[in-house]
Formats: structure tokens, C-alpha cells, sequence
């Protein structure tokens, strides 16, 4: 078994920027669940946009691939359980490599502060040989 991290922090500020200036970048990066939640919510729209792409971006570092070949950013689905608490959901490629690599659990937790909104994630894996070298 293998236990791996990845974190991000992520400006408020910058992402609003970027999906005012470029809208496609909604359907590049956000499922349709993730903009309909965040879009709802009109005052804090950035700040859950950024919670969401740190969250992504620490999957992916916990993975160790970072946005490797085939993957997309919707590959990787961040939701809220009826709590609030955030999960996630993994799809196409990402999911693909999940498997192959025999992941057996991943855990997420976001926050916001001060502009910024940041992100942890932990992955566990059942067979470790099949994950990129540390």
C-alpha cells in the first residue's frame, strides 16, 4: 500500500479574472455540476471556482501525474456530499489511471481565506508498483 499527498493554493482573485476573461474556460475545466453549483452561488462564485480547481490540481499531484496525456480537468469532478463535506468523482482517463493503479481510496478537504482558496488531497493506493517513481 502507498499513501500519497498533494496540495494547492489557488488566488480568488485569478481564477474570477480568468473566467471573465475567457467563459470557454468554464467547459474546459468545470463539469456541468461543478458551474451549476458554483454559479449559484452569485457572491462567492470565485471563491468556489478556486476551491474546485485547487481541488482538482491536488488530485492530480497526489496521483503524481499532474494533467498528464488524455487526461481533462472534467475528468476530475469535485461535488459536495449532502453536508457540505466535498468528494470526489473521477472520470474518463483519470479514472482509467485510478484503476490501473489500484486506487482504494482519495480524500479531499478545501478551504478558503484571505483571497485564496487551497486544497489537500490524499490518495490511497492497494499496489503502489503501478504508480509513476517518486
Amino acid at each position: 500500500m502507498r499513501i500519497r499527498v498533494g496540495v494547492d493554493v489557488v488566488g480568488v482573485e485569478r481564477v474570477g479574472r480568468l473566467v471573465d476573461e475567457n467563459a470557454a474556460v468554464l467547459d474546459e475545466v468545470f463539469s456541468a455540476r461543478e458551474q451549476a453549483y458554483c454559479l449559484a452561488k452569485r457572491a462567492t462564485r470565485d471563491r468556489h471556482l478556486a476551491g474546485r480547481f485547487a481541488a482538482k490540481e491536488a488530485v492530480l499531484k497526489a496521483f503524481g501525474t499532474g494533467l498528464a496525456t488524455r487526461m481533462r480537468w472534467t475528468d476530475v469532478e469535485i461535488l459536495n456530499e449532502r453536508s457540505g463535506r466535498p468528494r470526489v468523482e473521477l472520470h474518463g482517463e483519470v479514472a482509467a489511471f485510478a484503476d490501473r493503479g489500484g486506487l482504494s481510496d482519495l480524500d479531499v478537504s478545501v478551504s478558503h481565506s484571505d483571497g485564496l482558496a487551497i486544497s489537500h488531497a490524499v490518495a490511497v493506493w492497494a499496489d503502489g508498483d503501478a504508480l509513476p517513481p517518486d
